[in-house]
């Protein structure tokens, strides 16, 4: 049996090929997963994937189960419990970053009754299906994470440039970028 053809980037461990092939470009429409991708998503600037892949367990742990609720209550010294944690990346602004995030995922939550009615007319409601050949095609960002990027960045968001912005709108399937060649493009795509 032949095996499968996935995008480039996935390969490497098993932990990636699990995310690649079973989450990475599938639409969530969970508050809960969105507001981890954030988290994750922001963690990961300046650092490899994996390497925030390999910590997920530790921010789940860390993060309260990712609850924005119980986060949008922290304060200094949780943060500096958080710095002490060897489970996730200890950078104080990419810590402090996930309690803002929080409470602006609360307010934002407020306002559209839900963050994922609030993220995805960003793409019109419906993901937006791109026909890459190889992952260089792929841009960094998009007009539409551009927008996103702002207009986050507006509600009080950090770690949210356009290129963590757009990386989180693959994870979530917002945008399907599997490569066309890639047994995941055709299932997304429909």
């Amino acid at each position: 049996m032949a095996e499968k053809r996935r995008c480039d980037w996935s390969g490497g461990t098993d932990l990636m090929i699990r995310y690649h092939d079973e989450e990475w470009g599938v639409p969530v429409h969970d508050d809960q997963k969105h507001f981890e991708f954030l988290t994750l998503e922001g963690a990961q600037a300046g650092l490899s994937w994996n390497t925030i892949l390999n910590k997920r367990e530790g921010y789940r742990r860390a993060f309260d189960g990712f609850d924005w609720e119980k986060i949008a209550r922290y304060r200094a010294k949780d943060i500096e419990r958080l710095l002490d944690d060897a489970r996730i990346v200890r950078n104080r602004l990419k810590v402090a970053s996930v309690v803002a995030n929080a409470n602006a995922f609360e307010a934002v939550r407020e306002e559209f009754g839900s963050f994922d009615n609030y993220v995805w007319p960003f793409v019109d409601g419906k993901p937006k299906v791109n026909k890459w050949g190889k992952m260089s095609e792929l841009p960094a960002s998009t007009p539409e994470s551009d927008a996103l990027s702002k207009d986050l960045k507006k509600r009080g968001f950090k770690f949210v440039g356009t290129t963590i912005v757009y990386a989180h709108m693959q994870a979530t399937g917002l945008v399907n970028d599997h490569e066309v060649t890639c047994f995941r493009y055709k299932a997304l795509a429909s």
